[in-house]
């Protein structure tokens, strides 16, 4: 995800892609289940079609009575096999830990080591503030 380029629009992310075939710029709401995509000739009118693409979206969801999704919610599944399962659950009761803290533990130390996501900040996604 090398020089990965996000807008941000009401807590919403969008990505900024190139469609070569329709010689225009693309993109999608990003980490929600929903496929709500948007395009544009310049950046500006992709900007524009993101935060449309955005507030039709919330409309829709206030119209129809439907909770609007949001961005990472803070759960997921992940499939690791038994055995990593296994030794998971072991070294996080060795820990005094419950296997959630002991995999949030992981997670946290695993981001904090990397260069490219320390201390990591909306600005330092090169999100393009609305």
């Amino acid at each position: 995800m090398k020089n990965c380029k996000l807008l941000e629009y009401a807590g919403y992310y969008g990505s900024v892609e190139v469609s070569v075939e329709d010689k225009c710029l693309c993109g999608s709401v990003q980490f929600i289940r929903d496929l709500i995509s948007y395009s544009g000739n310049s950046f500006e009118e992709l900007e524009n079609s993101f935060h449309e693409a955005v507030d039709q979206y919330l409309t829709f969801c206030e119209e129809t009575g439907q909770d609007p999704l949001i961005t990472c919610s803070g759960t997921f599944n992940v499939r690791v096999g038994t055995d990593l399962h296994t030794k998971a659950v072991f070294s996080a009761k060795k820990s005094g830990m419950t296997l959630n803290e002991f995999v949030r533990s992981a997670i946290q130390e695993k981001v904090d080591g990397r260069s490219d996501v320390k201390n990591l900040t909306t600005s330092d996604l090169q999100i393009a503030k609305a």
